[in-house]
């Protein structure tokens, strides 16, 4: 038995403003069946005894752990910046001082 029926494919075909031939709704009609079916098949595999997953493969984290390491001193990092001013970079407005 069919579970989505022609007017109901031309119902959602006009709310996605798709123009669709009499032909085509048969054909989206059968396709939308196959779809629904394969979904409701999806709903009946899954077991109480299957815990959910959300990767089929065990996802490990690759990148290195994070370690404190020394970085640049204040003096340093600013040695390099083309203007500073009170220990701070140095860049040119791009706003009013109303903002």
């Amino acid at each position: 038995m069919s579970k989505i029926s022609r007017d109901e494919v031309a119902h959602l075909a006009k709310l996605a403003r798709l123009a669709v031939t009499e032909d085509e709704l048969d054909t989206f009609a059968g396709q939308l069946d196959v779809i629904l079916d394969s979904v409701a098949r999806v709903g009946e595999v899954a077991a109480d005894d299957i815990p959910p997953t959300s990767h089929a493969v065990p996802v490990t984290n690759v990148f290195r752990a994070d370690e404190v390491r020394p970085g640049l001193s204040r003096d340093q990092a600013l040695s390099g910046a083309p203007a500073a001013e009170e220990n701070r970079f140095r860049v040119p407005r791009i706003l009013s001082e109303e903002a």
